[in-house]
């Protein structure tokens, strides 16, 4: 049985991760250490974020754990709808890929298809970073039910296999860890589920003796973002140094906190993020009449999210 303060803490760690990397984005490897020199990190904002602000990441996370209870499962038509009144207005952050998807006009069961034939490459991060919602909900369903979510919410925004292949190892480390188990043990067997086009190359990332400094793509990438959030957690002992050294990589440092922080937040359950931390959190959701969602709002949606679908 799934424990609810592990569930909370992957919905509510993934978003507290996401609102400390935004201010680091896109800097250099090492630059959170310069800056909190004992490893104890703020929500400092910056970069355009206010401190706590959670972004795009946590945001999309929102809006599919609430078209997932409104809708009693994988609608997909009404979430493409969701993120598309989403980008519509004009977030603070969106990534090309996904804005390109949603706002270029091709109905929901097209567009990531026809963009990654245009453009031949749709293997970002961007479906990692929103999981944290659905792999909660789905995580009483087993492993089979998880996975295949995984990659049907994935693909409605990302056409390339690999993305979908690397949220469902997503969906079920986070539901191992939820039964208390240790999902960097479960890593083989997770494995062992991936299509096979994309075995080998996922296998290289999460490998016990990979680092970040062997990525061959930036950690905007499926790949680099997913091998670096499981090696932040394999090579740490707590909550607050995985995230600190997810987010001291540099790089996408919003998205690899968000992905570390679903992990961690599931490994070692809600009581284990900061207050400091929490107190600060707020997720803005544009396009959705202003509301603003704060640390109480994420526990209560993660909890009600626990409870997953109906059998």
């Amino acid at each position: 049985m799934r424990d609810i303060d592990r569930s909370v803490g992957a919905v509510l760690g993934s978003a507290a991760g996401d609102a400390l990397g935004a201010p680091f984005e896109f800097g250099f490897p090492g630059v959170f250490r310069e800056r909190f020199p004992d490893g104890v990190g703020e929500l400092c904002g910056g970069g355009g974020w206010d401190p706590g602000e959670a972004t795009d990441d946590t945001q999309m996370a929102v809006l599919v754990g609430e078209s997932l209870l409104e809708q009693g499962g994988v609608d997909l038509p009404d979430l493409f709808d969701r993120f598309r009144r989403w980008a519509a207005a004009d977030p603070k952050d969106i990534g090309l890929q996904t804005e390109q998807v949603l706002l270029g006009g091709d109905p929901w069961d097209l567009a990531a298809a026809l963009h990654f034939q245009v453009n031949g490459r749709a293997a970002g991060n961007g479906s990692l970073m929103r999981a944290s919602t659905s792999a909660v909900y789905f995580a009483s369903r087993g492993r089979v039910e998880t996975m295949d979510a995984a990659r049907r919410i994935s693909g409605l925004t990302h056409g390339d296999g690999a993305a979908w292949e690397g949220t469902a190892i997503l969906h079920e480390l986070i539901r191992v860890a939820l039964l208390g188990e240790d999902p960097v043990a479960a890593v083989p067997a997770t494995l062992a589920e991936v299509d096979a086009a994309h075995r080998e190359r996922w296998s290289t990332v999460l490998a016990p003796g990979w680092h970040p400094d062997d990525a061959t793509e930036f950690n905007g990438a499926v790949w680099p973002c997913l091998g670096s959030a499981v090696w932040a957690l394999r090579t740490t002992g707590s909550f607050e140094e995985a995230l600190a050294a997810a987010v001291d990589l540099g790089g996408d440092t919003d998205t690899v906190a968000a992905v570390t922080g679903m992990l961690a937040g599931a490994v070692y359950g809600a009581g284990a993020i900061p207050v400091r931390w929490t107190s600060s959190l707020h997720v803005p959701l544009p396009g959705f009449d202003d509301r603003v969602l704060r640390a109480d709002d994420l526990r209560e949606l993660a909890t009600v999210l626990a409870s997953g679908p109906a059998a």
